[in-house]
């Protein structure tokens, strides 16, 4: 009887002892942080600085040679065209012309002539494309209205209006522009018709109406011809350049959707690429490195009245949507790892780690698109330690 109940007794110490030793072997569980796998919007975007410029732009030179008094107009100050005086010039007297020189300046007369006729017949085309643009974005309207297209055809037809829009401004400005070339080509072959008498002042006035945005020269003195006085624009058009490096300008089309920041705003402002530059130009960076650049044109969306404040040369940063989905399956970027020549993450499933090979699609800096492998509201393993194998017990870091 002794015996026995010695033998039961030893039985249950070395049951005890087999617990303690199991439990003391039993590894512990790695601490995790985890994400959810989520349903949403996800757009991939090219992200860079740009800045902002007036879209037409007209420099006012001097006519002719001569002593300029001091040009009064500031930086900001409203020009009407016709009507307000940029400078004022009392002329030297004309030298006279010889024979080579009477040659040349009527060659200069008859092209600055043929340009104002391109001129002329650009701005009637970009009137006959806003009207067709026009025509087309109402029947794109009756279509909307009877549901036969989409919205996002409808915008694109409207942006094509904005753009026809701008077209004809633009070849307005290059209309006034080449006039202002002809007179300048018709003064240097008849003189006297510029200066009727020594001494005479020549008033130089505002050829566009606009704002000053640059003062070249501002006290009196002694000017050749064509010396810049002044740069004029229209504030009301702004536009932003932004220079991509030419495989990121590859993949940028007119009418993508872009978010304007950093602008001195609290929210994004709206705009749309307008045209890509079609060539490059060599830009150095601040690492002092030679670059090849593309320009691409961005116009803006919202209301005039919410970026008003900007001026020309203000820094921007723009990121052009180059693809978007309204309704994908995502993932945290920082949930992938690579198995052999694929994907995977760690699915945390009762407590462990399962590891699940994935099919993704396009990807941003923070989230995934995720093709196959993965559904909505699973949790996985962020920044998974190299430790972390198949099957081993997790516990979520608060």
């Amino acid at each position: 009887m002794w015996r026995l109940l010695t033998n039961r007794r030893v039985l249950q110490a070395a049951a005890v002892m087999g617990v303690l030793l199991v439990v003391a072997l039993w590894p512990e569980a790695t601490e995790v942080e985890v994400g959810s796998v989520t349903r949403g919007a996800l757009a991939v975007t090219i992200d860079e600085q740009g800045e902002t410029r007036v879209h037409h732009r007209f420099i006012v030179s001097a006519p002719v040679a001569g002593a300029i008094e001091r040009i009064e107009l500031e930086p900001g100050n409203g020009v009407e065209v016709g009507k307000t005086v940029i400078a004022r010039l009392h002329p030297e007297p004309p030298p006279l012309l010889d024979a080579r020189e009477r040659v040349e300046a009527a060659a200069a007369v008859e092209a600055a002539r043929t340009a104002l006729a391109d001129a002329s017949a650009e701005e009637q085309r970009a009137r006959a494309a806003l009207e067709l643009a026009t025509s087309e974005l109402k029947r794109e309207q009756e279509q909307f209205e009877a549901g036969q297209t989409t919205q996002q055809s409808l915008e694109a037809r409207r942006n094509l209006v904005v753009s026809a829009e701008e077209s004809v401004s633009a070849a307005q400005y290059g209309t006034a522009t080449a006039s202002a070339e002809l007179d300048r080509a018709r003064a240097r072959l008849t003189p006297n018709r510029v200066v009727a008498t020594t001494g005479q002042v020549l008033e130089v006035l505002a050829a566009v109406d606009g704002v000053v945005l640059k003062r070249f020269r501002e006290s009196e003195g002694v000017v050749p011809a064509g010396e810049r006085l002044v740069e004029i624009g229209d504030p009301s058009h702004v536009e932003i350049v932004a220079d991509l490096p030419p495989s990121d300008a590859a993949k940028v089309e007119p009418g993508m959707r872009v978010d304007v920041e950093h602008w001195g705003g609290d929210t994004p402002l709206a705009g749309w690429v307008e045209r890509v530059e079609p060539t490059g130009f060599t830009k150095m960076s601040p690492q002092g490195v030679e670059e090849q650049r593309v320009s691409v044109i961005i116009d803006f969306e919202d209301d005039r009245a919410a970026w008003r404040a900007m001026g020309d040369g203000f820094r921007v940063e723009v990121r052009i949507a180059i693809w978007e989905a309204e309704d994908v399956l995502r993932v945290p970027t920082g949930a992938l790892f690579r198995a052999g020549d694929q994907w995977a993450v760690y699915v945390v499933r009762n407590g462990r780690a399962r590891r699940v090979l994935v099919e993704l699609g396009e990807r941003t800096e923070l989230q995934v698109e995720v093709r196959k492998g993965l559904s909505a509201g699973q949790q996985v393993v962020l920044n998974p330690p190299d430790t972390l194998t198949e099957n081993a017990r997790v516990s979520v870091r608060e």
